[in-house]
């Protein structure tokens, strides 16, 4: 009998196993559809040697201290800023926008006093800020919208940002500085011996037992277990009631060049040509030292593995009846990015597994509490009983 089945063995699924395990001496199946754990995270060494992401780069950041001191206790660190470029109007220019991207693609030489004037003189004002388009629009005006973001999002997406949610591109800011790094989160890092090492210490416990190539419909039936914690996709465990959730996905094309630097940073997007949205080079993440070096080429596509919830009204009306029967279905957690059908970066779905796990220890304490209440009332109610008995057989005694 297990305390507990996890389906995923992603972020999700492994921080839970992990802490339950642990911190709790649970019994713990994690169980998954792939050959492996670490889910979208899982990294490997090629054929030639070469430390590649099989699922394009992953790239930690977070501002939360809890959620790097948690992972820090099964690996090692690589301190890492990552830097992207943009490749507009047959210049390599930094993205997100900042400075030198305005003063690089129109031969000006702004101060970073000047590029917010020059921001204000060229976005267009919107009211309200609904979709995607709005967003930029309000921001740096059409020309930079149409240069930069309105194609690369139709890749992407498979629509016009016009058609998508403010959220998917409020995630990319704008900036009047020389900042060209893409995150600028307190913790920035990579697992020194990559993603899958930095799983396998997690998952190393004697509690956890793991199924790979295993899809729980196929052992639920066989396998006893107490409780749940489902990271798959929500429609999926309900039988596609509501119907299908939409998701964008990615086909990977990877490469190995007889070279040892290919790009001139680690990760270059092409927001117009091209059918691909962008090319990422692993040895600027990893650090590992190589006469040759692997690049990925990433195509988005309508189907395939769900990668990317797509946010539109619609959907998440969808989502939202899916919901209902999640929070109305007892003994079963749902967590993660596919369960919640939210784009999350992998801090936050450390943060929310942590949290998930934190509500179940509460409810365990108040099992606890109410037990030993129970108890005591039980006690209380025997020790009165006793006292009566003992005040009435003293009564007739003396009589």
């Amino acid at each position: 009998m297990f305390d507990y089945l996890i389906v995923g063995a992603g972020f999700a699924g492994s921080v839970l196993a992990e802490r339950l395990a642990s911190q709790q001496n649970k019994k713990v199946l994690i169980i998954d559809k792939r050959n492996h754990v670490a889910g979208n995270a899982y990294d490997h060494y090629n054929e030639d040697g070469i430390l590649v992401h099989k699922y394009g780069p992953h790239i930690f950041h977070t501002n939360s201290k809890d959620v790097f001191d948690y992972l820090s206790a099964f690996t090692k660190w690589r301190p890492y800023e990552h830097r992207v470029l943009a490749s507009v109007d047959g210049q390599l220019v930094p993205i997100p926008i900042n400075l030198d991207t305005i003063n690089q693609l129109y031969g000006l030489k702004l101060t970073a006093f000047d590029v917010d004037d020059f921001f204000k003189s060229v976005a267009e004002e919107v009211s309200p800020v609904r979709t995607s388009e709005d967003v930029v629009v309000s921001k740096v005006g059409r020309e930079l919208y149409e240069k930069f973001f309105r194609n690369y999002t139709r890749k992407q997406w498979g629509m016009d940002p016009s058609e998508l949610d403010k959220s998917v591109t409020s995630r990319v800011p704008v900036r009047t500085n020389r900042d060209d790094r893409y995150f600028t989160d307190t913790y920035q890092a990579m697992p020194l011996h990559g993603f899958t090492a930095m799983f396998g210490q997690m998952l190393a416990h004697p509690n956890i037992k793991i199924m790979l190539n295993t899809d729980y419909h196929e052992i639920i039936d066989d396998i006893p277990f107490k409780e749940m914690i489902y990271t798959g996709p929500v429609d999926e465990y309900f039988n596609f009631k509501y119907g299908k959730l939409p998701y964008r996905s990615l086909e990977f094309k990877h490469e190995t060049l007889e070279k040892e630097v290919h790009l001139p940073t680690a990760v270059v997007n092409f927001p117009n040509e091209h059918a691909y949205t962008r090319v990422t080079e692993f040895k600027y993440l990893t650090g590992q030292q190589h006469q040759k070096t692997s690049i990925v080429y990433e195509y988005p596509q309508a189907e395939g593995d769900p990668y990317y919830p797509v946010p539109r009204p619609e959907n998440a009306e969808i989502y939202n009846h899916y919901k209902r029967l999640a929070d109305a279905t007892p003994g079963v957690h749902f967590v993660g990015r596919l369960a919640t059908y939210k784009y999350y970066n992998m801090d936050q779905v450390v943060a929310q597994a942590l949290t998930l796990y934190k509500k179940l220890s509460e409810e365990k304490q108040q099992k606890v509490i109410d037990g030993a209440a129970i108890k005591l009332n039980g006690a209380k109610k025997v020790w009165n009983g006793a006292i009566a008995n003992i005040s009435t057989n003293g009564v007739h005694g003396a009589k």
